[in-house]
């Protein structure tokens, strides 16, 4: 049992915090328990859930199978409603992956160690959401086959993109954004891939871990040459945060559109992104707290920051909406007041209202501690947030165009089962890497956790508490003793 107090609830001592990692007061513990989950014998329950999501990703094959055969119009689009599902869903994934490389490059840098906990499955979270987000894209265009032309290399139609459009701007910045993503999350992996290699019984996963471990050993040099290049790489992927999601909002932003055409969109779509990220983000760590028995590395304490920001930028939203009223009353154009009204009380009122209720309304129950600490609670208002944040991408995306300049090309538009099937399909593009994420990958920095535990501060308070012998153990001079007594 371990010597240091357990705060189960996150609840702060008055003159202190509580700690990071709760009942493990020894490095040794905290490797069995990350190293546990990749290396102990496949429980049923994933074959399950791995069986379903593989299941879902099919009905995603079957959907784009069939759309490129048969082209859009298997799809709710009409006239003037060009933009549907497709775009909805990319804007609504790339915002899903942004809270993992807020979390860990922005908070890294800011020296926040309670990201450390999370940061792991934050990250992965970021690259499985954009691989997804990348598959509208994609399809949206039609002739799939002829998807190298929006890149800017040369082909025998000798036509070249328009580098004026926003929508090429997004096939850099997100493209980027996923290169340094993956990046950024597999240096951080090497050391405890290396402590997988060095743990493995058999010489398969021996061979596997070492090849993706790249020689790591341990040594002074290597610790050097990881820590300059996690810092250059988080501060090379801090500014993407901003970037990525201002670039995407300039789909919108830069037409003429009404609802559209508004200099918001940028530090809007971006506090969207992160409200989003970190509602999705908290639903799986409580998940993955709860299926691996990790509440001592998922502290109560990590959730409880996660749902201050979730509130903080729930708030910010709420006061964009507020302010999108008032710039289109200010700025006294009518087709601009319209759409606005239009939004809140015409065909797609629902769809307004829904957003405001869970994007709004919804996060302010965090105001309380008990709310916040609360899985129950917790885990069913982020589920409320995503979807009110996918209606906010659809009332964005398709009220605006569905009531144009010109009511004579008023339209409705419903999503066929083609919308629907393709976008819960890459739900199970989704859990499927995360399913193989969560079997055969640290889901936890086990260095960066090591790091923040009070064994790793021999001036912290909880150490009065330790008779001298009980260190001695914990030093790092014993393995050396070793070597030194089998030398002799």
């Amino acid at each position: 049992m371990s010597a240091f107090p357990d705060y189960p609830n996150g609840y702060d001592v008055p003159g202190e915090r509580s700690p990071l990692v709760t009942k493990r007061d020894k490095f040794h513990e905290i490797t069995e328990d990350v190293c546990r989950v990749a290396e102990m014998p496949t429980p049923k329950g994933w074959y399950l859930l791995f069986g379903f999501c593989l299941s879902i990703l099919g009905v995603l094959g079957i959907s784009i199978g069939y759309l490129v055969w048969q082209g859009t119009g298997i799809w709710g689009l009409n006239n003037p409603v060009g933009w549907g599902w497709a775009i909805v869903n990319f804007v609504f994934w790339v915002g899903i992956g942004h809270a993992g490389t807020l979390i860990s490059a922005i908070l890294y840098l800011f020296r926040q160690k309670w990201r450390t906990g999370i940061n792991r499955f934050a990250e992965a979270m970021t690259i499985f959401a954009v691989m997804c987000a990348l598959v509208f894209p994609t399809i949206h265009v039609g002739r799939v086959w002829l998807l190298y032309y929006v890149f800017p290399i040369p082909n025998q139609m000798a036509a070249w993109p328009n580098f004026r459009s926003p929508l090429l701007w997004d096939v850099f910045a997100v493209s980027i954004y996923g290169s340094v993503s993956i990046l950024f999350w597999y240096v951080g992996l090497i050391p405890d891939f290396a402590t997988l290699r060095d743990r493995s019984k058999t010489t398969i996963r021996r061979f596997a871990y070492g090849i993706v471990a790249l020689g790591w050993r341990g040594s002074n040099r290597h610790w050097q040459h990881y820590e300059i290049a996690y810092l250059l790489l988080a501060g090379l992927a801090t500014p993407l945060v901003l970037s990525v999601h201002s670039i995407v909002s300039f789909d919108f932003a830069v037409s003429q559109l009404p609802g559209w055409h508004t200099t918001i969109f940028p530090p809007y779509f971006v506090a969207g992104a992160i409200f989003s990220g970190f509602a999705m983000v908290a639903n799986l760590i409580i998940i993955a707290r709860w299926a691996f028995k990790l509440e001592h590395i998922f502290t109560v304490r990590h959730l409880d920051n996660m749902a201050r920001v979730i509130l903080l930028t729930g708030s910010l939203v709420g006061y964009a909406y507020a302010m999108e009223f008032f710039i289109a009353w200010y700025g006294q154009n009518p087709n601009e007041s319209f759409a606005f009204i239009n939004r809140a009380f015409g065909n797609y009122a629902w769809a307004y209202w829904i957003m405001v209720s869970c994007n709004v309304i919804s996060p302010q129950i965090f105001w309380s501690r008990k709310a916040r600490t609360h899985m129950p609670t917790l885990f069913v208002v982020c589920i409320f947030v995503n979807i009110g944040m996918w209606f906010e991408r659809f009332v964005i995306t398709v009220t605006s165009l569905s009531r144009d300049f010109i009511p004579s090309s008023w339209a409705y538009y419903s999503p066929t089962f083609w919308d629907v099937s393709t976008f819960v399909g890459t739900f199970g593009l989704f859990g499927t890497m995360m399913c193989l994420f969560v079997r055969y990958f640290p889901i936890v920095a086990i260095a960066e956790v090591k790091a923040v535990t009070p064994a790793a501060d021999p001036h912290h308070p909880m150490y009065e508490q330790h008779a001298p012998e009980e260190h001695e153990e914990e030093t790092f001079d014993a393995p050396l003793a070793a070597v030194a007594e089998g030398a002799e």
